[in-house]
């Protein structure tokens, strides 16, 4: 199974599913800990999020083009995930909505510091011949820490009757082990950096600026997965069963992910990602539809397989139109795109759904997905370059 993955690629999955842990067991209860506990309202949540998300995506677009020009990824890599593990538990201290705001402020810096270095460092560390599974794989460890990280949180709570400020201090042991990791055991590789001193970087050109392009056409139709659980409740999932309705829906991601990404390796990446895509329109055209409960269970596990054939294909992909030299900025590109288009994205979901209904909404998700099949197939090779 473990085939193809190289030691930097399993040290990093497990680094991430660590950091996955720590982070999901605060982040379901922070919008209970702000309203109860610190007397924030929901505006104040928005704001809160919407900075920490806009801050990481430029970041991830910056540390890319930087990761290019120096040496070493791993310094990027271990210094975004050592500022986020060591700022992340600080929520347990928060007196006011204010002091959370600039801790998830610090800890989405980390995310973007360390998000495009690390990826273009799996891209390093893996044949070519396996960059799909490789990708799949570290999708699949961090999936099993966004299911692992609640399920101890909802242990510590209920088992051991803690108290929210405790379950966010001991968030800080498996973000601290896994910086350690990185520290002892991840290695950089050896490569030809870019020669363009410019801090601005490579602007994407070619197949490459065709590809992102592609991405974002997408993105601007993938809505916050918030409005289908707002959907799940409509269909009649009671309140105590949104929880277990979330985590098999972590789980068909987990276990999709790395035969999708090995799919990819032997079929070629777009088959794949077109398959994925087509499979997220038939998944909204469903929700759309629904009426029962069991058929919102049957498309959220539809919904899943759409991430597991999609999340690690795309970046394999990205890295095999990529030149070695210009990887990171590659994907901090990528990066900054996803990040950059979920915004309006989930703006002009929640807009169309309230103006003309949720049928419309979802179809206008769907629509879009299908429309980046199309361009995907149009516009991008479906052979790597095996670089």
């Amino acid at each position: 199974m473990l085939k193809g993955i190289s030691r930097n690629v399993l040290i990093l999955g497990l680094v991430s599913l660590l950091t996955d842990v720590s982070s999901e067991m605060i982040y379901p209860l922070l919008p209970l800990f702000l309203t109860t506990v610190l007397g924030a309202g929901p505006a104040l949540l928005g704001l809160i999020e919407g900075v920490a998300e806009s801050t990481a995506a430029f970041l991830k677009l910056a540390s890319g083009i930087v990761s290019d020009r120096v040496q070493s990824r791993k310094g990027l890599v271990l210094a975004g995930y050592t500022i986020s593990s060591l700022a992340r538990p600080l929520i347990a201290a928060a007196t006011s909505p204010a002091a959370v705001l600039g801790i998830r402020f610090a800890d989405r810096v980390g995310k973007g510091i360390r998000t495009s270095p690390r990826d273009a460092l799996i891209a390093d560390s893996t044949d070519p011949a396996s960059r799909g599974k490789a990708f799949g794989f570290h999708r699949a460890m961090d999936h099993a820490g966004a299911l692992l990280g609640p399920l101890i949180a909802t242990l510590l709570l209920a088992g051991f009757m803690v108290d929210l400020r405790t379950v966010f201090w001991l968030s800080a042991i498996p973000g601290v082990l896994a910086v350690v990791l990185i520290m002892a055991l991840v290695r950089d590789t050896e490569r030809r950096r870019t020669a363009d001193g410019s801090f601005l970087g490579i602007v994407p050109r070619g197949e490459l600026r065709r590809y992102l392009l592609v991405l974002l056409v997408f993105t601007l139709g993938n809505s916050s997965d918030a409005f289908l659980l707002l959907r799940a409740g409509e269909l009649g999932v009671p309140p105590a069963r949104i929880p277990l309705l979330w985590a098999f829906f972590h789980v068909i991601k987990m276990v999709g992910s790395t035969p999708f990404g090995a799919l990819s390796d032997r079929i070629g990446r777009r088959a794949v990602i077109i398959v994925g895509w087509v499979v997220y329109a038939l998944a909204y055209a469903g929700f759309a539809l629904a009426e029962t409960e069991l058929a919102c269970w049957l498309l959220f596990g539809v919904y899943g397989l759409f991430y597991a054939m999609t999340e690690g294909a795309e970046k394999a992909l990205l890295a095999d139109i990529a030149l070695p030299e210009e990887r990171g900025g590659a994907f901090g590109w990528y990066n900054f795109a996803v990040g950059v288009g979920a915004l309006p994205a989930s703006l002009l979901f929640g807009a169309i759904w309230e103006q003309a209904g949720r049928v419309a909404a979802f179809g206008f998700g769907a629509g879009l997905a299908a429309l980046a099949a199309v361009l995907l197939l149009m516009l991008v090779r479906g052979t790597s370059s095996m670089r």
